[in-house]
């Protein structure tokens, strides 16, 4: 896959299909869009392109939500794509002032005079421009003044669920990992840098990697712990995961009440300080308690053991 981060920069190809969204997730929805695009561009003999943007658009925006979370990194929302095997990626920097374009600038200006699509895919509510206004009946319009087709991608569901971001986003928010995990289509997950710990757990005999996530923006599940499989080194080990305040081992003089994310990995006991990590999150098993002693909590993280084993 191709990645320009500008599109001025973008090289033409033939009979371009084309679509734009800020794709957080790239769930099943915008997964169905991807396989239209592909199945148009090979009747077409051409190539897909997908336009997102850079930073999230509710990042410059506001949105009216200070506490802005993303199921997917940047980064890895671009590793999705291209295993969606997208042949172009176009990242739109995005501003205060670009929000300010209206769509027609945005089709004219900027899609047909530097991609010239065949034809632009679509999900069933995408609106965009300034204050939404360009709507799938809008667009259709200019397709017919500028030589493109537009057609739509009906919404998705899974079991009578809508498929989108914010649903998705609602679930990881309550821990029902299971159900988001189907409306992604993929293991929601997250990814991060291996630092010190105070090694408690290692005493406990369950010794654990805790990881430090680089993106403020990015949606961490609900407090709870999680039967899970972690990538190391290329290689997938089971495991079980917390993601929480640690109430039985913090002290509470001084208590700085701040969310750890930490997994125990099975059969694992390499030092990895430093290294990437990420932890696949399969399925919740309970929340998090504060327990009466340590060997309370090894007791209790024995059973969470089996409980994971039998899930994964």
């Amino acid at each position: 896959m191709k990645i320009y981060k500008c599109i001025k920069d973008f090289n033409p190809v033939n009979n371009p299909v084309v679509t734009i969204g800020s794709f957080d997730g790239v769930h099943l929805g915008h997964q169905a869009v991807y396989e239209k695009m592909r199945n148009e561009a090979k009747k077409l003999n051409g190539e897909t392109v997908v336009i997102t943007f850079s930073p999230h658009p509710r990042i410059v925006l506001g949105d009216n939500n200070s506490n802005i979370k993303f199921i997917k990194t940047e980064r890895k929302k671009i590793e999705h794509i291209k295993k969606a095997g997208i042949d172009n990626l176009i990242l739109i920097e995005f501003t205060k002032e670009f929000s300010q374009q209206t769509y027609k600038y945005f089709i004219k200006d900027l899609i047909v005079d530097y991609i010239h699509p065949k034809l632009l895919v679509i999900g069933y509510d995408h609106h965009f421009g300034k204050n939404r206004e360009g709507s799938i009946e809008n667009l259709r319009i200019l397709g017919l003044e500028y030589g493109f087709e537009v057609q739509k991608v009906e919404e998705q569901e899974y079991e009578t669920i809508t498929i989108s971001s914010s649903k998705i986003r609602e679930l990881l928010n309550s821990g029902d990992v299971v159900n988001a995990n189907k409306l992604l289509g993929h293991e929601y997950s997250i990814t991060g840098i291996v630092v010190k710990g105070n090694s408690i757990g290692r005493n406990l005999g369950f010794p654990t990697a805790n990881i430090e996530v680089a993106d403020e923006y990015k949606l961490i599940a609900a407090i709870g712990v999680y039967a899970c499989r972690v990538l190391v080194n290329g290689k997938i080990y089971k495991g079980m995961s917390n993601i929480g305040y640690r109430p039985t081992i913090e002290k509470a003089d001084n208590y700085n009440p701040e969310i750890t994310i930490e997994v125990n990995i099975f059969d694992f006991n390499k030092i990895i300080y430093s290294e990437e990590i990420t932890i696949f999150f399969v399925n919740w098993l309970r929340d998090e308690h504060k327990f009466p002693s340590k060997q309370a909590l090894a007791h209790q993280l024995s059973k969470d053991k089996i409980h994971a084993l039998k899930l994964l």
